[in-house]
């Protein structure tokens, strides 16, 4: 095995808490019954945080912090000084880089978009806004709380208030959408300029209640017309896609999600969060913390139980896997050495599987790259299941 150089260090921080559960929504996120104990879970993260620092000699890394992503849930129910709290305590712990890129997602409703000059001067340098759509019918059948009023003027407001970057979360391929609906919905986004759009299709996932009652969708030809003239659209407007569902102006690439896809490193803290880790000494780790939020505090409370629910080394054998499933959601090239550093792997391990996909015209070669071609995104499945092993 070669030597395992660790990549850059993200945090995500999850928020489990919503107002009402999305009908769509699979992420670990529970409707609200009564106050956010927010005091008591920002104290919970910071320990937790610390527990891992320790567990895993954090405290004496090289590598300061690249980004953090704050998640839910509706991180937007957190007050601003509760996100300035977090943040600070997150900085007393682990440095941070000189450009660090702090991301926190928030709905579009009143309350939340007053606060986001508030969560500006906290220390947040980009903000998610989760609009999915500005038809207010497919908002409320999307469970969305918000109005289309509400997403335009949250975007307007992340403009006047002058973030690093903000993101437009808009879906396609809703419940009874047409073609002319999809795109008028882009349109609107578009015209609102934000600098990044994460642009993807509703996908139905298990354990939702849009899996136990299924809606009626868009069929295939429908879907593809709506990507192909609405990534036109995009592309005529100034935005570069440069991964699957992202879309940004130049410059303005989201970098927490760019580490994810670069196989980079992060942690995890907060309910059901997931982190991954690299060590020199060729150890590969991934975590998962304890899912329901009654159970994560009861771990800050009396502390009979960790935080960590689950940690597990990824094994040689699954590491090409691992690593071009996620290098390949990205456009770019990926370097070939990245693969070396990051899974201390050899080329031998692969050189096989590349041989094949070279030849089947999913991936094209350099002599220091690997491109996943046009024919190679449309048979991703297949690609990637060629790095498995069973």
């Amino acid at each position: 095995m070669n030597t395992l150089i660790p990549p850059a260090l993200s945090l995500y921080v999850h928020i489990p808490w919503c107002v009402q559960k999305c009908p769509y929504c699979d992420f670990n996120s529970h409707a609200l019954k009564a106050d956010i104990p927010e005091q008591e879970y920002i104290a919970a993260l910071l320990q937790d945080l610390e527990t891992d620092i320790e567990r895993y000699q954090l405290n004496n890394s090289p590598r300061p912090l690249h980004s953090i992503f704050i998640g839910g849930g509706t991180p937007s129910l957190i007050s601003a000084e509760g996100i300035a709290t977090l943040l600070q305590g997150i900085e007393a712990r682990i440095p941070f880089k000189s450009d660090i890129e702090i991301t926190m997602e928030a709905n579009p409703g009143t309350i939340e978009a007053e606060r986001f000059a508030g969560y500006q001067k906290a220390g947040v340098t980009r903000i998610s806004v989760g609009v999915q759509s500005f038809e207010q019918q497919k908002l409320e059948r999307l469970g969305r709380i918000h109005g289309q009023d509400e997403a335009v003027n949250a975007a307007k407001l992340a403009h006047q208030i002058g973030l690093n970057s903000f993101n437009l979360d808009l879906m396609h391929g809703l419940p009874d959408q047409s073609v002319e609906q999809a795109l008028a919905d882009l349109d609107k986004a578009i015209e609102l300029d934000p600098p990044h759009l994460s642009w993807y299709q509703l996908t139905i996932e298990p354990n939702t209640m849009f899996y136990y009652k299924q809606p009626t969708l868009p069929d295939d030809d429908d879907l593809w017309d709506i990507f192909e003239q609405g990534h036109k659209k995009l592309a005529d407007a100034g935005y570069v896609q440069y991964e699957i569902s992202g879309y940004s102006k130049p410059g303005y690439q989201c970098q927490h999600n760019l580490n994810y896809w670069r196989f980079g490193d992060y942690l995890g803290i907060g309910c059901g969060s997931h982190g991954k880790l690299s060590f020199a000494d060729g150890r590969i780790v991934r975590t998962t913390k304890v899912k329901h939020p009654r159970g994560y505090l009861a771990a800050f409370d009396n502390m009979v139980k960790p935080y960590l629910s689950d940690e597990t080394e990824v094994d040689d054998t699954d590491r090409p896997f691992e690593f071009f499933m996620n290098r390949f959601r990205l456009i770019e090239a990926c370097p070939k050495q990245d693969f070396l550093d990051t899974t201390g792997l050899g080329f031998t391990a692969i050189q096989e599987t590349i041989d094949w996909a070279i030849e089947k015209g999913y991936i094209d070669e350099s002599d220091s790259h690997w491109q996943i071609t046009k024919k190679g995104k449309l048979f991703l499945n297949d690609l990637l299941e060629a790095f498995m092993v069973d």
